[in-house]
């Protein structure tokens, strides 16, 4: 989604379809870290998910957010109730009609930010058996990412 308010912006994927039976919904800023992290069982519709993970990510970030770019698996009554209920534009990224690969804006910084939490031994396979649980590696797994980034020498 576009804009923000004190140039926060975000992206929300449900991307990291790796488990059969589970999907990762993420709220990245603009730099790939994490705001919020939800995981539903596979059947639950991305747009029903999205309204908790929004939820989420305005409890963390508080009303510094005021653009949201999405999938485009979030389309619907998603974005209307997000106006409205959380004063949250939602902008959905869609994929053009053309045959070969293109980097879409935005979308990539949330692929990237999957890639670095796969890049984690217990992210690779999914040892939890409860949500929560693999909610709170996907947490740890984003502590250790900045934590490095903050700690390497420039």
């Amino acid at each position: 989604m576009s804009g923000a308010v004190q140039n926060t912006s975000v992206s929300c994927h449900y991307g990291g379809k790796k488990v059969a039976g589970r999907k990762r919904h993420i709220v990245v800023d603009t730099m790939g870290l994490l705001l919020a992290v939800l995981v539903t069982p596979a059947s639950t519709q991305d747009r029903v998910a999205a309204r908790s993970l929004l939820r989420r990510m305005r409890d963390t970030a508080g009303g510094r957010v005021a653009l949201v770019w999405a999938d485009g698996a979030y389309t619907g009554t998603l974005l209307d109730w997000a106006r409205t209920t959380l004063r949250l534009v939602v902008e959905i990224v869609q994929r053009p009609d053309v045959p070969y690969f293109i980097v879409l804006p935005r979308r990539w910084v949330v692929e990237r930010t999957l890639a670095w939490i796969t890049g984690h031994r217990r992210r690779v396979r999914d040892y939890e058996r409860l949500r929560h649980h693999h909610e709170a590696m996907v947490r740890w797994s984003m502590i250790r990412i900045t934590s490095r980034r903050l700690t390497q020498p420039q």
